[in-house]
């Protein structure tokens, strides 16, 4: 199999290279964060020059490395490998094993010839803890699951089956490896239930694991929708479940989005200039992990490519919301509604995502929220079809799924 290169992470680590913080790299479990470190960013390291004995990499989950979970012992050994002045290079896998680590990682941040890279697992080790644990010191790099062009890169088969497949299974980089249908879906099933909730479960002392069970599959069939934790516990009150308090579900919400297992996207009033606080929508970081929740029902194109392309934003570096244009029809006001507004520095992208536009009717009902925008920001409609870019009448860009998420500059 071809290697998984996650170029685009790689240079990130290059770029924050020797800066003086500790490199935190965070996402959900399984994307690859340890694979980054090493062997892509090591292989980096050595075909710079640097020299072997100049990378002290310790893998925490080892069971050979289990004296090094005392923070004296770990401060210890890693102190013991330098031996001259010249730059070590530290990568600690799954820092969160360590008791006190927050203290170890602050002491090396006062030895001036260590550059450190750390991952850790979500149960204990979160984007939302970083800003506490170093107080500006730590500098995250977000890794995501694997963009349709990083799957398709290393898949065997031609672009349609490729896509179809990732629609289906996710990105997940350990997707790529599994051959067939069967083992695809027990894998994502059983990493839903063995490692993702178990940890949810462990780190935040829940007593409700059937609530929080119902609630990932409440969001599961609703991405793309607008929800909200007190819409769903009226839902849960509807059905008869009266012991479940909405801070029940607001927070076990939190925990999704903190275990990057969710994303939440607030609304914005576009003609307004104003965020308007709820509902939101939420969408799965990875569509496998979803599916796998809905034992692969529910399968939605519509929602599912729509869940794609936010992933995809994100992963280029984009601040994304939802968006809402309010119009005057007669004596009435109506609320229409902007798939995406992309934001970088800037630049601003308005996009609508859709199946197609076989009918001139569905062009003006895909159209009718971005030409009632007022400004000289890029507009586009991402369809499903395979089609070559082009602009239309409105100046509008149409352009294909699979030219979107394959040429990464498209936007610009």
């Amino acid at each position: 199999m071809k290697e998984i290169k996650r170029k685009q992470y790689l240079k990130e680590l290059i770029d924050r290279k020797e800066n003086g913080l500790i490199k935190i790299v965070t996402g959900i479990r399984r994307c690859g964060k340890s694979y980054l470190l090493d062997p892509i960013f090591k292989n980096y390291l050595l075909t710079t020059g640097i020299k072997e004995d100049h990378i002290i990499k310790l893998d925490l989950e080892d069971r050979q490395n289990k004296a090094f979970l005392d923070p004296d012992e770990l401060e210890k050994y890693i102190l013991d490998q330098i031996k001259d002045k010249e730059t070590y290079y530290v990568i600690l896998d799954e820092i969160q094993k360590v008791n006190d680590f927050e203290s170890v990682l602050n002491g090396f941040l006062h030895v001036r010839n260590l550059d450190v890279y750390v991952t850790g697992s979500n149960s204990k080790f979160l984007s939302s803890d970083i800003v506490t644990e170093f107080r500006g010191r730590g500098d995250e790099i977000k890794l995501f699951p694997l963009t349709f062009s990083e799957f398709y890169e290393v898949y065997k088969e031609d672009k349609t089956n490729a896509f179809q497949d990732y629609l289906m299974y996710g990105g997940l980089p350990y997707m790529v490896i599994l051959k067939t249908e069967k083992q695809k879906r027990k894998y994502l099933t059983d990493l839903f239930e063995t490692t993702y909730i178990k940890d949810i479960i462990e780190r935040n002392n829940i007593q409700r694991k059937d609530v929080l069970d119902s609630l990932i599959n409440v969001l599961a069939s609703s991405i793309g929708s607008y929800t909200n934790a007190n819409k769903i516990t009226n839902t849960y009150i509807s059905n008869g479940i009266k012991d479940v308090s909405i801070n029940t579900i607001d927070s076990y919400i939190n925990y999704l989005l903190n275990a990057f297992i969710v994303e939440k996207v607030q609304r914005y009033d576009v003609k307004g200039k104003k965020y308007i606080n709820s509902p939101y929508k939420y969408y799965f970081a990875d569509l496998g992990l979803r599916n796998a929740r809905l034992n692969f029902r529910q399968m939605e194109e519509n929602h599912l490519i729509e869940n794609i392309v936010y992933n995809e934003l994100l992963v280029r570096g984009y601040n994304v919301d939802v968006g809402v244009v309010e119009i005057r029809e007669g004596d009435k006001r109506k609320q229409l509604e902007v798939d995406f507004i992309c934001n970088e520095g800037d630049k601003k992208y308005y996009i609508q995502v859709c199946l197609g536009l076989e009918t001139r009717e569905k062009t003006i009902q895909e159209e009718k929220s971005l030409i009632n925008i007022n400004d000289n920001f890029k507009k586009i409609i991402v369809v499903k079809d395979d089609i070559k870019p082009w602009v239309n009448e409105e100046g509008i860009e149409i352009i294909g799924l699979k030219e979107f998420l394959l040429n990464k500059n498209i936007l610009n």
